[in-house]
This record gives C-alpha cells, structure tokens and sequence, in this order.
C-alpha cells in the first residue's frame, strides 16, 4: 500500500487560536492501509480515495512511501513519514554518498525492504542539508541504522554489519507483536 505524503501549503491544517492559527493535531487512520498519521502544523490527510493510497498535505514536497521499497527522507520528510507509519516499525538507513560500506550494503537494504511488508524502510543521505536531522539523530558512523517505533528510536546499528541488522529489525519486530 503506497502512502503519499504531499508536502504543499495546506491552510486546512491550522486550526484557529487564540491571535491567529496555530498547529492542529488530529490523530487519523489511513484507509486500507492499517498506517496512522498525526497531523501537525501544516499536515492535512486528504480523506479522497485515490486508488489505494491517501494523501497527506504538508508544507514541501510529496514523498511517496511503499511497502516493499526504501524511501529517501530528508530533513523535512523524515518525522512526519515516521508519524504517519504510526505503530509500524521504521528502519532509517543514515548513510553518505562516498561512504563505500554504505553503497555495498544498500542492495541487500533493499531486499529487507522486500521481506518484511510490515515494517518501513527509509534512507537519509547525511549530506549539509540534512545535517540537523542527522545530529538530532546522533549519528556518529555512517552507515548507521536507526530502527524506531512509536516515533522513538528503539535500536540502532552501527557499521555495514547486515547479521545484527536482521537481528535488531527481529527483535523490534517480535517485541511489537508480542
């Protein structure tokens, strides 16, 4: 199921206050998708059906998610990505473009991604743009794997070490299904 966050200016995501508008936050549930959002700021679901993805309006780009891939984030994408994955595990891949354990370990990212159909997989280039999200991050060694549920990260793999990546993706797994 695709998930599409399109990231435009959407005054229907503020809410009035007191001396003007304010963020909303509405907890909502994607439809067919079993994907939860929290609106926030200037975050707004489109409840339209569009084939078999909904539309989430923020304030950038549009970002298409879909299980079975990986999705590039950046600094603006990648919260509210996490937040609409709701009680889904997140695997965050924080990598850099020269980094050569990174480009051997991307294929074999990308077939976990096609493995586990319940989890979400992301990829953040640690480039100056992304620098802030990055240190939020605490990222010290490229590639890092940050694996998160519930909006908090909750494993972290450093180094192309693939066996503890499996493993941590594992454990996040069983532990949210039991």
């Amino acid at each position: 199921m695709p998930l599409s966050l399109r990231l435009s200016p959407s005054p229907t995501a503020l809410a009035p206050t007191t001396g003007g508008f304010g963020p909303s936050r509405k907890q909502c549930r994607i439809p067919y998708s079993g994907v939860a959002t929290t609106k926030i700021g200037f975050c707004s679901l489109d409840n339209g059906k569009r084939g078999d993805s909904s539309v989430v309006r923020c304030s950038l780009e549009t970002v298409n998610v879909s299980v079975g891939q990986v999705t590039e984030v950046d600094k603006d994408t990648f919260w509210p990505i996490v937040k609409a994955a709701g009680e889904k595990i997140v695997v965050l891949d924080m990598y850099t473009q020269w980094c050569g354990p990174c480009k051997v370990i991307a294929p074999k990212y990308k077939a976990l991604s096609e493995k586990y159909e319940d989890v979400v997989f992301l990829k953040l280039d640690c480039n100056p743009d992304n620098r802030p999200l990055a240190k939020e991050l605490g990222i010290r060694v490229v590639p890092t794997f940050k694996i998160l549920k519930d909006n908090k990260v909750v494993k972290e793999v450093t180094g192309a070490k693939y066996d503890d990546l499996v493993a941590a993706i594992e454990t996040a797994r069983s532990v949210g299904s039991g």
